[in-house]
């Protein structure tokens, strides 16, 4: 198993934090993995991204160009990161802010309301554990437990406190995602 992905959106999103957090899942299971994250020199509300490696191989490069699955949380991320996912791969994203619906009909699309749904849960925090339940249930590349154990292992003490609720929004994202279209094979 090699998964490429990437993770795509506004800094203040949890976008880093979220592939932290896989990452850290894949070290738990015994996974190789690479996490290199992207922003502009803004803090909240520039764009930030990270492209995150799981591989059951030594992985030789984190630098990638295309991807297995593209997680895309903002409309400028759509732009930029559609094209780049592979053909048969997953592109997986919020629609909050999307203008401009994936088109593509060589990858498989998902939608995940992450923002909807933790502003239902009152909890807007958990925004990306939603989302990071959402991709889980498309693509198990790490058990929902080892999740959990890296969202422990990322958080510093004075917040595990918060793990039971953030680990509640995984759970719950797996329920929320929704397939959006099948990729169709080429002729």
């Amino acid at each position: 198993m090699n998964e490429e992905i990437i993770i795509a959106g506004f800094g203040g999103q949890g976008v880093l934090s979220l592939g932290k957090i896989l990452c850290y899942a894949g070290i738990v299971q015994g996974k190789e993995v690479t996490w290199m994250p992207s922003y502009g020199p803004e803090m909240r509300g520039g764009t930030a991204n990270v492209t995150v490696i799981i591989s059951d191989e030594r992985i030789s490069s984190p630098i990638l160009s295309k991807f297995d699955t593209a997680i895309i949380l903002n409309q400028q991320s759509m732009d930029k990161f559609e094209k780049d996912v592979k053909p048969g791969g997953h592109l997986i994203y919020d629609g909050n802010g999307i203008t401009r619906h994936p088109e593509r009909t060589d990858i498989n699309i998902y939608r995940v309301d992450a923002a909807a749904e933790a502003a239902r849960m009152e909890t807007n925090k958990t925004f990306n554990m939603i989302v990071l339940g959402g991709f889980l249930k498309v693509k198990p590349i790490v058990e929902l437990q080892n999740a959990v154990e890296g969202l422990k292992k990322s958080l510093p003490e004075r917040y595990q406190h918060l793990v039971p609720v953030n680990e509640k929004a995984i759970y719950r994202g797996t329920k929320i995602i929704k397939k959006i279209s099948k990729a169709r094979a080429e002729a």
